[in-house]
């Protein structure tokens, strides 16, 4: 008689959990390598090029240590871009993080879907626009004699309002941030209202026959049921109030006489302009550790109030 063939043994829940755990770490390997060569790398090489005194067209290069953060300290243009940067943080944060879930909870409050459609996609539009052309626009529409801003002043009367827009140190960088809150500010806006849409209208209907009012209804519902929205918003936007640069540049390109410069462009120009490619790595460098405290402290926050509620 022939034997009967053997069955192979089976596995243990071991073993299958290690040949899982093999499998995925396979999987991830890959990205884990980009990441590592596209990501981190760079910002190693940045910190070793931040200790140098780097002349990129001769190639000369020589290690001057922390002298190139000493600079940062006694640079008054470094101090007052990260003030323009902050500011422009500040209003992000009230414009597109609050203002944004309020003028969301509007729009979601409206009883016709066409119409909410419709605002959705009105709000939205600007947000489609790439923040070169944006510029772009605004830099027409702020222009001193043809720009509409000024015609329209004069026509309404009020033509001791007209000015140079970017041209005068006490307005330029406002209307740069102006002309950015309305780019970013339908973006925010549509993401909050799908947030909002997340929330159980029996939720909402329960609090209505309560006789709780609209009012009541926004900040006891929908504000502490998007706050996970509201947390990765508030990251967003912070991170990218610090990283600004295409707007600056198109618009004013940190003049008139260094007033609109962030950090971002004063980067660019210690580097690109000025040729102390160490110097741009400093700020780079402390750029880094602003947007990575931001973000750190956001998440912190964020999940010490997930804890809590």
């Amino acid at each position: 008689m022939s034997a009967k063939p053997r069955t192979p043994p089976s596995r243990s829940p071991r073993v299958r959990a290690t040949l899982r755990r093999t499998l995925g770490l396979a999987w991830v390997v890959p990205a884990l390598v980009l990441v590592g060569v596209f990501v981190y790398l760079p910002l190693v090489q940045n910190l070793q090029f931040s200790t140098l005194k780097w002349d990129i067209y001769s190639g000369s290069q020589e290690y001057v240590g922390l002298d190139n953060y000493t600079k940062l300290v006694d640079d008054p243009v470094f101090w007052s871009s990260l003030g323009n940067n902050a500011l422009y943080a500040v209003v992000s944060i009230v414009f597109q993080v609050f203002g944004a879930l309020l003028l969301a909870a509007l729009i979601e409050g409206v009883r016709s879907q066409r119409w909410q459609r419709a605002l959705r996609a009105i709000y939205f539009i600007p947000s489609a626009i790439s923040l070169t052309v944006a510029g772009l626009l605004f830099y027409f529409i702020y222009e001193p004699n043809l720009g509409p801003l000024n015609h329209a002043l004069r026509a309404v009367g009020l033509g001791e309002l007209a000015q140079a827009w970017l041209g005068q140190e006490s307005t330029a960088m406002s209307s740069i941030i102006a002309m950015s809150q309305w780019q970013g500010f339908g973006y925010s806006t549509l993401l909050f209202a799908v947030a909002i849409q997340r929330i159980p209208s029996e939720i909402y209907g329960a609090a209505a026959i309560d006789g709780v009012g609209a009012v009541g209804r926004f900040f006891r519902i929908t504000v502490p049921l998007v706050r996970e929205m509201t947390g990765l918003m508030a990251i967003v936007t912070l991170s990218g109030a610090f990283q600004v640069f295409n707007e600056v540049m198109v618009m004013t390109a940190g003049g008139p006489n260094n007033s609109t410069q962030v950090l971002g462009t004063w980067l660019y120009r210690s580097g690109f302009v000025r040729n102390n490619f160490g110097y741009a790595a400093a700020i780079a460098t402390v750029l880094f550790v602003i947007t990575l405290a931001v973000a750190v402290a956001q998440l912190w926050v964020t999940r010490r109030r997930r804890v809590e509620w």
